[in-house]
Formats: structure tokens, C-alpha cells, sequence
């Protein structure tokens, strides 16, 4: 049969109805792509996964959770949805906004989003309202402005969100046929850590695994509140999608870190930019510089022994490089380029001098 989308394929899983207008873009489905080059390097037995969320039809995990949102939005009669964000959850509304038929307000913290993801939400037709402020201050205009507008909020406090982006652990499961001893994944709202847990217990509690991971989250050293124990008030880094210092799953994060004996870390952005582009060099996978740090985690706790030999683990993609072209481009030698006159013999020796 025709894939259709993550709400047809869990319906039973999911708060749908027969009746239910499903709001799809085709999202989920996304590649459990195991790494081959860097653990050889290391000489490490472990088995490292990545699941590229990256390949959703917007470029991020986002889909996930914005399909439920969408569907439960027009379920419910909304005509307009609205969120804050830093760049993903603008992308993702404005799209299925679109797809649905209804209008969508997005609050972005002014100059502090990729490029990539503001195009997205610019070229979809949102409204896009820039705030001279961050993610958290946006989040907190967002659900004060719903106590009186005919709005539906679509960031990860609507349960609906949730409830779609936890269908990633139901594919990892049936992909390993296991849940891996180990998932690695980057935190900002913490809202993502959050639905990963609901749904490895779920397919537990049903008997469709085993077990449950140990649940790994990690921060950029700038926005890191989980590190602290408190929130951030002006969080800061390069990984813009995780620039987050008020998480509105702080809760449940931390209940289930504590569930499933997990652990949070941080990392510099240098770090960061490090693991992306060795991710992009060494196997072929290009992610925006927030996802990195799950990939970062994991190689840090293997090479410390916190994840033994012989684990399976999997690291989450959140989104994908292209969402932020310039951080990518910068990192490149750009003056290395090679530049010839358009004839055989000058590309020839071009190859040649570089094999």
C-alpha cells in the first residue's frame, strides 16, 4: 500500500477518529541509517544508528508532532494556528497551515533564526511577527495571546504534538525489531526526549519491545538548563534550534531521565560544529548544527565507557543541514576552491593534483 503519512500508519496508536480530515504531508518514515566510518575509526563494537529526521517534508522532526496539531486544530474548528519558535516549528505550522486551509502566526525571536527555516516560513504564507527578544519570551506572548484569540497553539505544550512525534520510537522498534539499549537526543523545548519516552513505554507496556532505552539528552553549553538546574534567561548558541532556556517539558524530562537511569551533558559549539561536519565528511549525512550534539553525546559517553561495548544506540537528527545553509558554509575553506579555464586538460590536472 501507498505510504500516507504517520497518522494512517498508527491510527489505533493515536487520538483519530474514522471521521477525522488527517491533515498529511507524507511525514515519517524517516531512515534508520546505521554509521559505518566513525565507529571503525574509534574501534568501537558499538552499534550507532542515526535516524534522520531530517528527510520529513519540511527538513525536521517538527512534522511529527504538527500533523497531529493540524488535525486536531481543524478537528476542533480552528481557523488559525499559531506557536513560537526558532525556526522549525515555524517552518513545519506555516506548511501544514497551508495543506489545511487555515492561517497560521508565527513568533520569531528577531535576527535569531536560520535562514533556511525563515524562508520556510515566509514562502508557505504564514504571518511572521518578529519580537525584539528569545524563543522563551515568545512562548510566553503565544499563550497569553490564546486566552483571547481564536488561535490553536501548535508548540509542544499542545499534547496533540506529542502524541505524533512519539510514532518515531514505534519505527525504531519495528525497524531493529528491539528498542536500542541507548537514545541519544538533542533538548531545547524538551518536548521531543519527551515523546520518544512515550512511545518506547507504550510499545513496551503492549509487548512490542522488550525493553526501554536509557534516554540521553544533550544541550549546547550556552542553553544548557538541564546542566544548571535552572532556566537560562538569555540562552546562546550556534545550534539555534535548541537556543532555548525555559524548556516547557522541564517536568517530564526530568521524570523520565530518571525513569529510564539517563543523563543530560552539554557541549561547547565548537563541539557542536565539530561533530556535523564530521558526520557530513565521514558519512555522508548533513545536519543543521542542533542535531550534531546527539551524535556528540554518544561518542563522548562511548569513548568514556558510560555507553559500554556491544550497545545498540540510536541518535536522533532533528533537522536537516540545508535548514541552516550560512553556519554550513562557514565552516568550508571556501578560498580553497579550485578554479580552471573550461578545457580537459586543466580539469585533468586539477583531479590529479588532488586524489
Amino acid at each position: 500500500m501507498r505510504y500516507t503519512g504517520l497518522i494512517d500508519k498508527y491510527r489505533d496508536t493515536l487520538p483519530v477518529s474514522d471521521n477525522t480530515r488527517i491533515i498529511s504531508l507524507g511525514e515519517g518514515n524517516t531512515p534508520l541509517i546505521r554509521l559505518e566510518n566513525i565507529p571503525c575509526e574509534m574501534g568501537t563494537q558499538v552499534e550507532l544508528y542515526i535516524k534522520y529526521e531530517g528527510l520529513n517534508p519540511t527538513g525536521s522532526f517538527k512534522d511529527r508532532g504538527m500533523t497531529m496539531a493540524v488535525t486536531k486544530a481543524v478537528e476542533s474548528g480552528s481557523k488559525a494556528i499559531i506557536c513560537a519558535s526558532t525556526g522549525n516549528t515555524s517552518a513545519a505550522a506555516a506548511a501544514y497551515a497551508a495543506r489545511a486551509g487555515i492561517k497560521a502566526f508565527v513568533l520569531i525571536p528577531e535576527g535569531k533564526i536560520a535562514l533556511g527555516k525563515l524562508a520556510q516560513a515566509m514562502i508557505h504564507g504564514s504571518t511572521i511577527i518578529q519580537i525584539k527578544g528569545n524563543f522563551d519570551d515568545g512562548m510566553q506572548l503565544v499563550k497569553e495571546v490564546a486566552e483571547f484569540a481564536p488561535v490553536s497553539i501548535v508548540n509542544s505544550i499542545n499534547p496533540f504534538r506529542l502524541q505524533g512525534q512519539k510514532t518515531a520510537a514505534f519505527e525504531i522498534i519495528e525497524e531493529l525489531g528491539h528498542a536500542p539499549d541507548y537514545h541519544c537526543l538533542p533538548v531545547g523545548n524538551a518536548g521531543n526526549i519527551t515523546a520518544h519516552w512515550m512511545g518506547y513505554t507504550e510499545y513496551h507496556e503492549k509487548g512490542k519491545a522488550d525493553s526501554t532505552p536509557v534516554m540521553l539528552g544533550y544541550q549546547a553549553e550556552g542553553a544548557a538548563p538541564f546542566i544548571h538546574g535552572s532556566r537560562v534567561h538569555n540562552p546562546e548558541t550556534i545550534a539555534t534550534a535548541i537556543r532555548i532556556g525555559n524548556p516547557q517539558s522541564w517536568d517530564q524530562a526530568l521524570k523520565l531521565s530518571k525513569e529510564s537511569n539517563g543523563w543530560f551533558d552539554a557541549f561547547s559549539d565548537e563541539e557542536i560544529l565539530a561533530t556535523q561536519k564530521m558526520l557530513t565528511e565521514k558519512e555522508g549525512i548533513f545536519c543543521e548544527p542542533a542535531s550534531a550534539i546527539s551524535v556528540a553525546g554518544a561518542l563522548r559517553d562511548i569513548k568514556s565507557g558510560k555507553i559500554p561495548d556491544g550497545s545498540s544506540v540510536v541518535c536522533t537528527l532533528t533537522g536537516h543541514g540545508l535548514k541552516d545553509p550560512d553556519t554550513a558554509i562557514a565552516q568550508c575553506d571556501t578560498s580553497a576552491m579550485i578554479n580552471v579555464n573550461p578545457t580537459l586538460e586543466e580539469v585533468k590536472k586539477a583531479i590529479l593534483n588532488n586524489m
